[in-house]
């Protein structure tokens, strides 16, 4: 039986993906919902959580290193003229209640908020951004699945919140923050390809349909399922690490109005084994299409 605060995601009757809403991990992590181990079909795993290189990437989810100041992507913060910087300065999304959940996916609600003494006197606990999420598995063929994670930030407070990145506060090439996963660390970084470029260098920091990683035996291709999505570039490592996102902030703060909701959806093919262009760009059009 599903613990309340878990969900197992299944395609064909497999499970093919835990999702863990109340992770206990210290602060500095910035604790957050994400999903791991996700596997394959066959059941390899493509995920990871808390690994050496970099404790605070936890599978597959939503991370922003600046909100307003405050750090949602966990470890240290960026800052100009510093460098990274240990701060006291993390935040939490709280997992509010899921509003469906079936063995192919749910809706969730949460609250983004300052967590301890982070925000100063008077601040813990703040809430800073409400967060809608939904996420669906969907059966493509025998040995691929797609992932459908969209979610949507509203500003739930009387003024504008600005979102960030190391990027955007001096940090060239790392705009990073947004929808993010981290892949599985094998014995030699994955290939990166997207239908136009080939390599870390080509394709990272550019804007494309899709983005393929394979690994050695499993390929993930990511998809802007939406335009707006698709506006934001993709964020890649391989030959340090292997993860993928899609930047929010990459030259500008994303400034977000009172009451106004940033929307992205992001959808992932998860394929066994190797694959190339064209059936990279088949089982894309088929996930999106769904």
């Amino acid at each position: 039986m599903t613990a309340p605060d878990t969900a197992v995601l299944r395609v064909a009757g497999r499970p093919v993906g835990r999702y863990v809403t109340r992770p206990e991990l210290p602060a500095r992590l910035s604790p957050r919902p994400y999903l791991h181990p996700v596997t394959t079909l066959a059941g390899t795993a493509v995920t990871e959580l808390t690994p050496a290189d970099h404790l605070h990437h936890l599978g597959v989810g939503v991370a922003v290193p600046d909100v307003e100041g405050f750090n949602f992507w966990g470890g240290r913060t960026y800052v100009e003229g510093q460098g990274p910087t240990e701060l006291d300065n993390h935040g939490v999304q709280r997992h509010t209640g899921f509003q469906l959940r079936d063995p192919d996916g749910f809706v969730e609600e949460l609250r983004w908020t300052t967590a301890g003494s982070s925000g100063g006197p008077g601040t813990s606990g703040r809430e800073l951004l409400r967060e809608r999420r939904t996420v669906a598995a969907t059966e493509l063929t025998d040995t691929a699945w797609a992932l459908d994670f969209t979610f949507s930030l509203t500003n739930p407070g009387p003024g504008p919140l600005s979102i960030g990145s190391p990027a955007t506060n001096g940090r060239p090439g790392a705009a990073y923050g947004g929808f993010f996963w981290r892949a599985r660390k094998e014995s030699s970084p994955p290939d990166v390809f997207t239908p136009a470029a080939q390599g870390e260098a080509e394709v990272h920091g550019t804007h494309a349909d899709w983005l393929a990683l394979a690994g050695t035996d499993w390929t993930l291709v990511l998809a802007g399922a939406t335009e707006l999505t698709r506006r934001d570039p993709w964020f890649v490592r391989t030959a340090e690490y292997p993860g993928v996102g899609s930047s929010l902030a990459s030259t500008q703060r994303l400034t977000v109005p009172p009451g106004a909701t940033v929307v992205r959806r992001i959808v992932t093919v998860v394929a066994d084994g190797r694959l190339g262009r064209d059936e990279a760009t088949a089982l894309v059009r088929k996930a999106v299409s769904q």
